[in-house]
């Protein structure tokens, strides 16, 4: 793979100025907004400080090894998924696009998180949510109405925040994954470290905080006995590296001929597993000083996901002893920085493929690709927009990614084989060679933890309908979003290629 590739509009293909710029930008990717509201919730309900155990364990034998995966198959073929996974077999360009429609699934609702954001940045200044959070985030600010089949009118105020979020997340992918997305993640990613250090600074010297990360960390080692409390942390290393949905391997198809791949996957898997530690360590605070402030159980307000970020957190602003309005501003410009870096990854693991497959320009290509994203996002503002998300997010996560990822993994692993090929390449880049764990955990660790969390999935969808949900929504939104997604898959496998992939197709064929 030269250094830089031609597409078929004469465009040159960008590739990272350095090693640490892919590392900022993949970071920035796995530090989303997981980090912050998922992470400290999981570690508390699956026994606290023994959850690192597991934790750990999975990160060593799943997240870095799969990242490790991804990282050398978008390096090698220099092309998004897609084409990288036909780069194995010509019949399996099918799954590279299943993938990138998950992430492109995601990206247009992700995006109506960070417009929910920065509406609370405004609110909190004068914390002008008032006292009944709850109320006012579901009822006065998004106007929700009774279930997904009720869907009401555009809300107009949300629908503004939104179009000045499509525009800032626009003005990065315009820019290109040196000056957008490399240049964003400089600023953003010390930004975002330097708020959580200050959150967890101002938690822990609040009264009853030592209560708080005492019930987060003191640990329960019988939970370790429990399968549910393994398959949550191969769950939680699984959702927050961004794996598993074209990310990575659109990021690494534009790593330079010599690059370490190995240490980079190690650098960027510790650097999320210490952002959701340091997050955790302030939001725990946080509730231990509530829980004593209000003389209830800590398990009374311990809450995670939209629940934590938009009611729970800012009803505890509202007690804080002083300065309540500058830490919310400070904790929701967090979460829009940490789900904007997020975001523009998201989108460009859709982008790669697409001037791939057509050889479009850049320009053409997020013209496309936010233009669509952006008018699906819409429906996220209607009255019934929050039970929308709430049905998509869970399928797309829980069978999108996960059947995906599972599908990746024994495809290369076991149909074509390439593993110990993919293993020569690495090493051939790296400092940090990998040995014959990493084929042992690709084959048969990650495979059977994913199967056993599908299955729990599976059969906890099948038992009764998810939050009580319509089973037509659930179909509609669910089943047949993942159904669907499959078979975009199939079409775009067999429609002609126009990129820098139609040459190497035809020599395929020959």
């Amino acid at each position: 793979m030269s250094d830089e590739a031609t597409h078929t509009n004469g465009e040159q293909r960008e590739v990272w100025t350095s090693k640490w710029a892919f590392i900022l930008a993949a970071i920035g990717s796995a530090v989303g907004l997981g980090n912050i509201w998922r992470y400290p919730a999981q570690v508390y309900e699956n026994g606290g400080g023994a959850f690192l155990l597991p934790y750990f364990i999975a990160l060593a034998t799943a997240g870095i090894p799969i990242l490790i995966l991804e990282y050398s198959l978008g390096h090698r073929s220099g092309r998004g998924a897609p084409f990288a996974l036909r780069s194995l077999s010509r019949r399996w360009e099918w799954l590279g696009w299943w993938q990138a429609g998950v992430a492109f699934v995601i990206s247009t609702y992700y995006v109506i998180i960070l417009a929910w954001c920065l509406s609370y940045v405004w609110f909190s200044f004068g914390q002008q949510w008032g006292s009944d959070t709850e109320s006012f985030f579901f009822g006065e600010y998004l106007g929700s109405t009774a279930g997904p089949g009720e869907i009401g009118g555009i809300n107009w105020s949300i629908f503004l925040v939104l179009a000045i979020s499509w525009a800032i997340v626009y003005a990065i992918m315009r820019g290109g994954i040196n000056k957008g997305i490399a240049r964003t993640a400089k600023v953003l990613l010390p930004t975002l470290l330097v708020i959580l250090i200050l959150l967890a600074i101002r938690g822990v010297t609040l009264d009853g905080a030592v209560d708080g990360l005492n019930n987060l960390f003191t640990p329960d080692f019988a939970a370790l006995g429990d399968p549910q409390v393994w398959v949550a942390a191969y769950g939680q290393v699984f959702f927050s590296l961004s794996i598993a949905f074209a990310i990575m391997i659109a990021y690494s198809s534009y790593l330079p001929r010599r690059t370490d791949l190995s240490n980079s996957a190690l650098i960027v898997g510790l650097s999320n597993a210490g952002v959701e530690l340091l997050a955790a360590i302030g939001i725990f605070s946080v509730l231990g000083f509530v829980a004593g402030a209000r003389g209830v159980p800590i398990s009374e307000v311990v809450t995670d996901g939209i629940g934590l970020a938009f009611v729970a957190f800012p009803s505890n602003f509202n007690e804080f002893p002083a300065l309540g309005s500058f830490f919310a501003v400070l904790f929701f410009v967090a979460l829009f920085v940490a789900g904007l870096t997020s975001m523009v990854s998201i989108l460009e693991a859709v982008i790669v493929p697409l001037r791939d497959k057509f050889g479009l320009g850049r320009t053409a290509a997020v013209n496309i690709v936010c233009g669509l994203c952006a008018v699906i996002s819409i429906g996220y503002t209607t009255g019934a927009g929050l039970y929308f998300l709430d049905i998509v997010d869970r399928w797309a996560n829980n069978y999108g990614i996960v059947l995906a990822g599972l599908t990746e993994v024994i495809f290369v692993s076991w149909i074509v084989r390439q593993l110990p090929s993919l293993q020569e390449h690495v090493n051939s880049m790296s400092y940090v060679r990998i040995g014959g764990w990493w084929r042992w955990t690709l084959a048969i660790v990650t495979p059977v933890v994913l199967i056993v969390s599908a299955v729990f999935n599976f059969i906890t969808d099948l038992s009764e309908p998810y939050e009580g949900y319509p089973t037509a929504s659930l179909i509609l939104l669910g089943w047949g979003l993942v159904a669907a997604l499959i078979l975009i898959g199939f079409i775009m496998q067999a429609v002609p290629d126009r990129g820098p992939g139609a040459a190497a197709k035809r020599n395929e064929r020959t």
